[in-house]
């Protein structure tokens, strides 16, 4: 288990060691250690951590299930709409992930709800195309939009269409 360097230790720390200990700490998130989260978080680390592809501590946590290391992150001012180089946010992989507890709690810390892409696509098309029917009725409940479109034009339910997702094309197509 990664222990963070005291300020002395930190100045001697090769580089070596310090991206070693990063991979320690992405790691610790990643398997969802909400113990040693919160110890190391007590201890200084900062919570927007970031590995190299952009993915912050609470993308890793939030993206693999993890509820309790997510919450420990978010008590210690993780940003709950931090995006990684993809744009994605944690709340469109829990979409993806078809995880309505994760969603549910990063909306109580401040997720935008529509978890919008650079492509424009929302946390709502994910869990329209992948028939997530029960996550899609909690987010328009909470004020996503059913009409948003992303860059190409296409709606949740156009992207239910696209994707074969029987039970949301005919969920959304009863909106109107």
């Amino acid at each position: 288990m990664p222990e963070l360097p005291d300020a002395t230790q930190s100045q001697q720390m090769s580089e070596d060691e310090a991206l070693e200990f990063a991979q320690q700490v992405f790691d610790v998130a990643r398997n969802g250690d909400a113990d040693m989260l919160g110890r190391l978080l007590e201890k200084g680390l900062t919570p927007n951590l970031r590995n190299h592809k952009g993915d912050s501590l609470l993308m890793l946590a939030s993206y693999h299930g993890h509820l309790e290391a997510v919450r420990v992150l978010l008590q210690y001012q993780a940003d709950p709409d931090s995006r990684n180089d993809n744009g994605q946010t944690p709340i469109a992989g829990a979409a993806f992930k078809g995880n309505l507890p994760m969603i549910e709690l990063l909306l109580e810390h401040g997720a935008d709800v529509e978890g919008k892409s650079p492509d424009g696509r929302t946390a709502l098309m994910l869990a329209a195309m992948f028939n997530r029917t029960e996550i899609v009725d909690f987010l328009i409940a909470r004020g996503a939009d059913p009409d948003a479109q992303d860059f190409n034009g296409v709606t949740p339910l156009g992207a239910a269409q696209k994707m074969g997702a029987a039970d949301t094309t005919v969920q959304l197509a009863k909106r109107g």
